[in-house]
């Protein structure tokens, strides 16, 4: 029998501190880019104009050490991990928790979290949402993605009837950002999640989107088709940046898919404004 790697919880903590941190400070440079691209495509001056001030609010974030939003996020977080892994020193998921909370505090990252029916601030921006997953090997991924509220607000899951099709999936996401319009801070990531049971797809389109915005990345023939439809399809809508009209209105689509029920066909739209902030560590 092989030994277990040992991983201090120590070590937990801070890669997650760190991750939620730069990830507020400091948006991925796929994002950046693609900002930089859809300033060429657009025509309307006012959709130029709110492109050019999200490229400078970018820069700014990163040269001044400082959150790109004022909504810093209810921290989620995907982990992997391995089954010849051995954390010691304490809870794996207390060290998670303690991450967050060091990274909001240390950070000065705004603490968003309440209680849903008192609506009293947690004060630490604790509980984080935290998924994850056993897997093969001797490390520990981590993935950490700060979810503001607005585009989480305008996001849907719906249990659709299987004669719906991939045709009602394409109208339900299309639908969806119709109805966010500028309220999800266009341009948006768009994850769908496809299959599963209600709350599977909800954590299938949350994961997509932690994807890079690079359309190699899907490596589906049949999905990468879909999601360039699906994009092209809500780049039609003419909502634009912010809501000012133009020719981008997502950055990009990311569909996840697994098996379900012979009688049931659950989707979830998750939107994610152009703000897509994550990170990850492999530990």
């Amino acid at each position: 029998m092989e030994s277990l790697r040992e991983i201090e919880t120590s070590r937990i903590t801070d890669a997650v501190r760190d991750l939620f941190i730069q990830a507020s400070n400091n948006l991925g440079e796929d994002v950046l880019e693609a900002l930089k691209s859809a300033l060429t495509r657009e025509e309307s001056r006012r959709a130029r104009a709110a492109v050019v001030e999200m490229i400078e609010n970018i820069t700014l974030a990163r040269k001044e050490l400082i959150p790109i939003c004022q909504d810093t996020g209810l921290a989620v977080l995907f982990i992997e991990l391995g089954q010849d892994v051995h954390v010691i020193g304490g809870s794996f998921t207390d060290a998670v928790q303690e991450g967050v909370r060091r990274a909001y505090d240390e950070g000065y990252l705004r603490k968003s979290l309440c209680d849903p029916l008192t609506r009293k601030n947690t004060g630490d921006n604790t509980p984080a949402v935290i998924h994850t997953e056993i897997v093969p090997g001797d490390r520990i991924r981590i993935r950490a993605l700060p979810k503001g509220g607005g585009s989480e607000n305008m996001s849907v899951s719906r249990m659709l009837v299987p004669s719906a099709g991939l045709e009602g999936i394409k109208n339900l996401v299309t639908e969806t950002v119709r109805q966010a319009g500028p309220n999800a801070c266009p341009p948006v990531i768009v994850g769908v999640g496809i299959g599963g049971t209600l709350e599977k797809s909800a954590i299938l389109a949350k994961r997509a989107l932690a994807r890079p915005l690079d359309p190699d990345f899907q490596t589906d023939e049949n999905l990468r088709e879909l999601e360039r439809e699906l994009l092209d399809r809500i780049n039609d809508l003419g909502i634009g940046p912010q809501g000012y009209g133009g020719r981008v209105t997502a950055l990009a689509v990311h569909v996840e898919v697994t098996a379900c029920h012979i009688s049931s066909l659950p989707v979830t739209v998750n939107l994610q404004c152009h703000a897509a902030r994550h990170r990850e560590a492999v530990l």
